[in-house]
C-alpha cells in the first residue's frame, strides 16, 4: 500500500532523527505523524503514553489480541491499557511492522557489534535501545519502571513453522512511510537503535524523518474503525473519554 503525498499547507512540524538517537513529542488529537525511513535501514522503536495521565500507556497484548494479528499495518489501531485507541495506522507502504521484537540492551549490542565506547568513538559509540529509551523517558519524569513492550516500525519479525522468531533483513526501503493518526493526545517516545534481532557485525542504524500534519476528520466508514469489531468498541471508549473534557 502506498502512502499519499502530503499537501504542504497541512504540515505543521518536521524533524530528522539520525540513527542511534532519540526524540519525543506530544501528538495532539486530530493530528497525524508520518515516519519515513530515510535510506531503508531504519528501526523506529516507539513507546506511547497519555500525557495527561502517564499511568495510561500502549498495551501490546490487547492491541494484538483484539485485532488477531502478530504484525501491524494500515487498518490497525494501537490500544491503551484502559481500552482506548491512542493511534490509528492510516497508511503504510510496507504492510508489516514488528510489535513483538522488543529492544536491545548493552550486553546484546556488545555481543552483536563489539565494544565501542564514547572514549574511543565519540559520537559514533554504540548505544542500545534500552539506553536511548531511558534517556528520553527521563525528560518526562519516567524511568525503568515505565519501560513496556514497544513497536518497531520498519522491521519485520516472523514465526517459522517451529514457532521460532526470525528477523527479516532488508524488509524496508528508502522512503518507506507509515502514518499514525492520534485519536487522543499521545506522548510518543522514539529511538532509532538497531532492532535487537538485526545481524552484525556493522553497527549502522538508519535515520528517520518525522512529519506532523493535520489529519482528515475520521469518517464513519474509516478503514481502521471497520477492520475489527474491537476497534469500534475501543474507539467508542475514546469518544466517551473526550466527552468528559
Amino acid at each position: 500500500m502506498s502512502t499519499p503525498s502530503l499537501p504542504p499547507e497541512r504540515i505543521v512540524y518536521q524533524e530528522h532523527v539520525p540513527g542511534a538517537r532519540y526524540a519525543s513529542l506530544i501528538l495532539r488529537r486530530g493530528f497525524a505523524l508520518r515516519l519515513t525511513d530515510v535510506d531503508g535501514t531504519a528501526n523506529a522503536a516507539v513507546l506511547l503514553y497519555n500525557p495527561h495521565n502517564l499511568l495510561e500507556r500502549y498495551n501490546a497484548p490487547d492491541t494484538l489480541k483484539g485485532q488477531h494479528t502478530a504484525r501491524l499495518t494500515a487498518g490497525h489501531m494501537l490500544y491503551s491499557d484502559m481500552g482506548r485507541v491512542m493511534l490509528s495506522i492510516t497508511a503504510d507502504s510496507l504492510d508489516w511492522h514488528d510489535p513483538i521484537g522488543g529492544i536491545s540492551d548493552a550486553d546484546a549490542v556488545r555481543g552483536t557489534y563489539g565494544q565501542a565506547r564514547y572514549q574511543e568513538r565519540l559520537n559514533d559509540f554504540h548505544r542500545s535501545g534500552r539506553e536511548l529509551f531511558l534517556i528520553e523517558l527521563a525528560k518526562w519524569g519516567l524511568g525503568r519502571a515505565d519501560l513496556l513492550p514497544n513497536v518497531n516500525f520498519f522491521s519485520k519479525v516472523q514465526a517459522d513453522e517451529a514457532g521460532n522468531l526470525r528477523y527479516r533483513p532488508g524488509h524496508s526501503h528508502a522512503g518507506a512511510c507509515v502514518d499514525l493518526r492520534a485519536e487522543m493526545d499521545t506522548l510518543i517516545i522514539l529511538q532509532t537503535a538497531p532492532h535487537p534481532m538485526a545481524p552484525g557485525p556493522d553497527y549502522a542504524p538508519g535515520a528517520v524523518d518525522l512529519t506532523v500534519y493535520r489529519a482528515e476528520p475520521v469518517a464513519a466508514e474509516d478503514p481502521c474503525l471497520v477492520s475489527h469489531p474491537e476497534n469500534a468498541r475501543a474507539y467508542a471508549n475514546t469518544a466517551a473519554y473526550h466527552s468528559q473534557e
